[in-house]
């Protein structure tokens, strides 16, 4: 009688498990909106105080602060020396509350979210250059999951801070040193727009070494506006890389109409291979991995792996084949890595953008 009550509890726990996947994998946006978006009202939102990038404290990564997240490495890579390069890098999504619109500057969570973005992302372009990544009122994670106009308001908003911390950047930064735009997310929706409005037809355009617009779809509109092409060739400069990585089987209508503002007529999508470095559907395998860098079990740190991820572009999105082990932990409906761009392919990044900067330089011998 025990034996079988027994099974009776397992066979329920099975089903409810089945039962809570499904909702996941077929209601996984509409679950997450419903308890993501605000409910507040965006003009009637607290807001944080507006940072002064003029001062070191107002940044998250800067070479100015003692010491920064975005300056660690996986054990075993070998400290950078002193790089060319200038790297302006704009943070991903952090905040996941609901009683505001924009990020708050005092909420520990949060703040241990950007400290992990900081590692795990930012610190592959620590090799070729200071890293500057601004703090900035972003918009909550709950403004991609809504056609609300309040949502609008909150991204523009968050961009506002992102364009007053570049322009802090440039004036900080010595004149002709090269520039490395990176993001992920959010952060590289801000940073198109950035490219598009206060770079592309000035005398800037001319310093950027390449964008690295990941995890955020960049279309050919896109490309025109910031009048940069994608980047053809693993040497390539004065280009954008960017992708966007599923696991087999890819459901990538989710994501692709998460912010109908943003999305609306953007196919095709660039679809930069991180391990190629360059435009193309060829496959290439796991044993040209470098080095994914799996986290900590806390999501701090983590430790480089090679081999374990290979990567072929599918139109619109990178495919990492089957779903690679140590990484499910903040897998997002439809098989969606999205949380792992940079993770899957730290050691490739690094790579490609040491190579990207010394090929600048090759044609450039002012950026020497």
């Amino acid at each position: 009688m025990l034996a079988r009550r027994f099974l009776w509890i397992i066979a329920t726990i099975i089903i409810l498990v089945v039962v809570a996947a499904g909702a996941y994998r077929l209601f996984g946006r509409q679950l997450l909106a419903a308890a993501l978006v605000p409910a507040v009202a965006f003009a009637d939102s607290k807001v944080a105080a507006a940072p002064d990038y003029r001062q070191p404290g107002a940044w998250d990564a800067n070479p100015a602060l003692a010491s920064d997240p975005a300056r660690w490495l996986p054990p075993g890579v070998v400290p950078p020396g002193h790089g060319r390069a200038a790297v302006f890098f704009v943070t991903p999504t952090a905040y996941l509350g609901r009683d505001r619109w924009t990020m708050p500057f005092d909420d520990a969570a949060t703040n241990g979210r950007v400290e992990q973005y900081l590692q795990s992302q930012a610190s592959v372009f620590n090799a070729v250059g200071g890293v500057w990544a601004p703090k900035y009122r972003q918009a909550t994670f709950g403004a991609f999951l809504t056609a609300k106009p309040d949502a609008a308001r909150a991204l523009d908003f968050a961009y506002a801070d992102v364009v007053r911390a570049f322009a802090a950047f440039v004036a900080t930064v010595p004149p002709g040193t090269p520039i490395v735009l990176a993001g992920h997310s959010q952060g590289s929706r801000h940073l198109l727009r950035l490219v598009a409005e206060h770079v592309a037809g000035t005398p800037l355009a001319g310093r950027v070494v390449a964008v690295y617009a990941i995890g955020w779809p960049v279309a050919a509109t896109d490309l025109t506006a910031m009048a940069l092409p994608g980047c053809a060739a693993p040497a390539a400069t004065g280009c954008v890389v960017s992708w966007r990585s599923y696991a087999e089987p890819a459901e990538v209508t989710d994501f692709r109409t998460s912010d109908p503002v943003a999305m609306r007529a953007r196919a095709p999508l660039l679809c930069v291979n991180p391990l190629s470095g360059s435009i193309g559907s060829n496959a290439v395998p796991a044993g040209v991995n470098l080095g994914a860098l799996v986290p900590g079990k806390d999501g701090r740190g983590g430790t480089l792996v090679a081999h374990g991820v290979g990567a072929a572009c599918r139109g619109d999105y990178l495919s990492i084949g089957g779903a690679p082990g140590g990484f499910g932990q903040y897998v997002l409906p439809g098989n969606n890595y999205h949380v792992y761009d940079y993770n899957l392919f730290w050691a490739n990044i690094r790579a490609d953008v040491e190579r990207r900067v010394t090929a600048f330089g090759a044609r450039d011998p002012a950026a020497r």
